[in-house]
């Protein structure tokens, strides 16, 4: 088999084998095929897309290309979620013990963060002694036993989409919807979930700024999943702005703390009840999506869900007592309000530079390198359609550092208010 017929058989038009699509994966992940050649095959994608059983046979070609995890010996239905990604996207940390506070393992593999805030695993190491470092058997022990926990991503899973990923990079083939949905589908399936559930955020802090290219990102995954033998749900949801009112680390925790207790924010409970009630039918602990809302709802009220998380945070090293007392958690030195220039509703805020704000701060990483602060961030005491008094704080900015103008400006310019009354964004915008 020679790649340049592979190339050319894409570039024009025609669907690939099995056979092509590994042959492709396996040469290319050993080095035998040089980046110019898999580059043109990017761009032939990009043009030409691929045909489901294409995406799913790529899939599954890089699942193949390194390590795959084996969660056979864990009991029931392993249901993951994974989030294209947001700012404030807090939901895993409530998520996790949510769904297992109702007998559904949640197997987690999670990454550090590059951007606007930590990973799930930078947050959660906001808890005092909190570690990812575990063996594999013990993270298995303890999902049996807890029916919760979180690692860190092995360093070998998907090599091919990791070489993949970083030549599309820069030959300005990352927005293609096959690219897209197998890469991700990739890492999900090799960490070896049985059934997942996809949260693909659309809007001015998303990745995908429109939802006519989510609701398309999201098809393409689901079909994917179902393709290989993964149920597979996905809620496309709103990124207009920052999901919650934390954007922070330690800050972040506490308000995943506050949504356990059934006192957070109402988009990302709302969130989290829509997702959590397809991880529960998909995990076969309720019969519908109502039944499920139903269970999640009552263990959020009758505590369980905080009992939970405060399990999984003890079992893990951590100091479960941040449940009780948030103020165990990192504090920044500063508390410095921004307040409204004029008065009026809040008409529009780009989430990705509120979040780009919180990186000035300390709260995310600009590069691998960089050094987290887990206290700072923000605060959001306003959001769409909140009514506004001139001199009133929109935003309080948590900080160890007290100058903070150019933090203070950036925010300025991204949080729009006008006269008018506005509308609050629609948080759900369609389920999969």
């Amino acid at each position: 088999m020679r790649m340049y017929d592979v190339i050319t058989k894409k570039r024009d038009g025609e669907a690939l084998t099995k056979e092509e699509i590994d042959f492709f994966v396996e040469e290319y992940t050993k080095g035998n095929i040089p980046d110019y050649q898999a580059s043109a095959l990017c761009m032939a994608v990009f043009f030409q897309d691929m045909t489901k059983e294409e995406r799913a046979h790529l899939t599954m070609a890089m699942v193949n290309s390194g390590d795959t995890i084996d969660l056979s010996s864990i009991e029931g239905i392993k249901v993951d979620k994974h989030s294209t990604g947001g700012v404030g996207d807090t939901t895993t940390l409530v998520l996790a013990p949510l769904v297992a506070s109702l007998d559904v393992p949640v197997a987690k593999m999670s990454g550090r963060g590059l951007g606007h805030t930590g990973g799930t695993i930078d947050k959660l190491e906001s808890v005092a002694g909190f570690h990812v470092e575990i063996e594999k058997d013990e993270f298995i022990k303890l999902v049996n036993e807890n029916k919760v926990s979180v690692i860190g991503q092995s360093g070998n899973l998907t090599p091919a989409d990791k070489k993949l990923y970083g030549l599309r990079d820069v030959t300005a083939t990352v927005n293609s919807i096959p690219l897209i949905a197998s890469s991700i589908m990739s890492k999900k399936i090799a960490a070896g979930a049985d059934a997942i559930v996809l949260d693909v955020k659309t809007g001015a802090g998303a990745f995908m700024k429109n939802e006519k290219d989510s609701r398309e990102l999201a098809q393409a995954m689901v079909s994917i999943g179902n393709e290989v033998g993964r149920n597979t749900m996905a809620v496309i949801s709103d990124m207009n702005q920052p999901l919650g009112y934390a954007i922070g680390n330690a800050l972040e925790v506490q308000e995943a703390i506050d949504t356990l207790k059934g006192e957070g924010p109402e988009d990302l409970t709302e969130l989290c009840l829509t997702l959590g009630s397809q991880m529960v039918v998909l995990g076969n602990q309720a019969d519908s999506l109502e039944e499920a809302r139903e269970k999640l709802r009552e263990n959020i009220n009758n505590g369980k869900a905080l009992e939970k998380f405060r399990t999984f945070l003890k079992s893990q090293g951590g100091d479960d007592q941040v449940a009780e007392d948030p103020a165990k958690l990192p504090q920044a030195k500063y508390k410095i309000e921004l307040p409204a220039q004029e008065s009026g509703y809040v008409s529009g805020m780009v989430a990705d530079e509120i979040g780009k704000a919180a990186m000035h701060l300390g709260a995310g990483r600009a590069t691998k390198e960089s050094q987290i602060d887990l206290a700072v961030g923000l605060i959001l005491n306003k959001k769409i359609g909140d009514y506004v008094q001139s001199g009133e704080s929109l935003v309080t900015i948590h900080t160890n550092n007290e100058y903070v103008d150019e933090v203070k400006e950036l925010l300025y310019a991204n949080i729009q208010i006008q006269k008018e009354k506005v509308e609050k964004p629609k948080l759900i915008r369609d389920i999969l």
